[in-house]
């Protein structure tokens, strides 16, 4: 009894929580105000509310200038500004790291290639045995029917675990709908046909449908990792919210010169965070405020003002016309600590313990906010752990 009324506390809290900030992350939070139609507006992936049915966790823009510069650069942070803001080597392992995503991608294959020879990165297709695509049933064809916002995500995925391990092979799965036991199965799936590190960048709320999808995404010898959400501070996010599956923040990334790091990060407007009103916390979380599971643990880039260059054709909803075009939220965020985790080549011994474990190879974010919560750690970035931002960014790959 006390376990359920706790339950009907936190959801009541969330919701106003939710009412009272008016929370509208559709922009980070270094971004300028825009109207629909400019080109510096981002745009959701997708705008799912329906129960036990996944979003998308991304936003996307597209600046004016949509091509490569005179340096043969896109617009957005490239996989080499990554690598200096997060101290990570250029090569590592050679582990499988699969991508989740509903409905069909029909030219991932072709648009990775773009991204990986603009980014000077090894070639990762099919022939060279590097790219697999599957069906939620673990079938090369067959695939599910396309949809632009989906095929979008799963571009800016692709691209992010290239730009942290461009050494791992990539597994696509793609789930027949956006279903959240569609989704876990496809997770299964790719558990199945041999990956250890899985990326999620998707989710849907918490609910009592959720402890028959747990198995998919807490199977061990391998770890999920999955968006926090994009939406402020609020109701938690599944799978993230599962104890064993790493959920990942989202930062605002910008250059410093002059400084030891010469990046600074803060807490992106839109990071995810949020207290679970179902699953236990873990006891390597120490965190007060919360009785039951925080949400987040780790943090990357995010903003879509300051986000991250991706490469797609396939006709999306958004009016972006193909080619280069600027992601953000917490599906680039999500990939990218993957890819880590693939470049150090420890999925199967890696827990959403070991962050906890090894802060100090952590960038500690400091600054920013994705909700009004009275100055507390919940939803503002702090100094030590922190809701919105976790443990913090990666230092390279002692924490990984």
């Amino acid at each position: 009894m006390r376990r359920n009324t706790f339950r009907r506390a936190v959801t009541a809290a969330t919701a106003a929580t939710t009412l009272a900030f008016g929370l509208t992350p559709t922009l980070g939070a270094s971004a300028t105000p825009t109207t629909a139609d400019s080109p510096r507006a981002s745009r959701p992936c997708s705008a799912e509310t329906r129960a036990e049915y996944a979003r998308c966790m991304s936003q996307f823009r597209q600046e004016n200038a949509r091509r490569l510069d005179s340096r043969g650069t896109p617009p957005g942070m490239t996989a080499a500004d990554l690598r200096s803001a997060y101290k990570a080597p250029a090569k590592g392992a050679h582990t499988t790291v699969a991508i989740i995503i509903a409905f069909d991608n029909p030219n991932a294959e072709k648009d990775l290639a773009v991204y990986r020879k603009t980014m000077g990165l090894p070639p990762c297709t099919t022939a060279n045995g590097c790219f697999t695509k599957l069906n939620q049933r673990g079938v090369k064809g067959d695939y599910p029917q396309p949809d632009g916002g989906w095929a979008l995500e799963g571009s800016m995925d692709l691209d992010m675990v290239s730009a942290a391990c461009p050494t791992c092979k990539i597994m696509l799965v793609e789930a027949d709908d956006n279903y959240m036991n569609s989704m876990a199965e496809a997770t299964r799936t790719a558990t199945r046909k041999g990956a250890t590190v899985l990326s999620h960048s998707y989710g849907g709320g918490e609910g009592g449908y959720m402890w028959q999808l747990r198995d998919a995404y807490e199977k061990p010898g391998t770890i999920s990792v999955a968006s926090s959400g994009d939406y402020g501070f609020m109701q938690a996010s599944t799978p993230a919210v599962f104890r064993k599956v790493l959920a990942v923040g989202g930062t605002t990334l910008t250059k410093k010169p002059g400084t030891g790091r010469g990046w600074d990060e803060d807490v992106w407007s839109g990071s995810g965070s949020a207290c679970s009103a179902y699953v236990m916390k873990s006891p390597w979380q120490k965190d007060t405020h919360c009785r039951m599971r925080t949400v987040a643990d780790v943090s990357a880039v995010a903003d879509p003002a300051t986000g991250v260059a991706v490469y797609d054709t396939y006709e999306n909803p958004f009016g972006l016309e193909p080619g280069w075009i600027i992601g953000g939220g917490t599906s680039a965020s999500a990939p990218y600590i993957a890819g880590l985790i693939g470049l150090k080549g420890n999925g199967s011994t890696f827990t959403s313990r070991t962050p906890y474990d090894n802060r100090s190879a952590f960038f500690d974010v400091v600054g920013g906010a994705n909700g009004l919560c009275g100055g507390d750690y919940l939803c503002n970035g702090l100094k030590g752990y922190d809701a919105p931002t976790g443990v913090g960014s990666p230092r390279g790959l002692g924490g990984m």
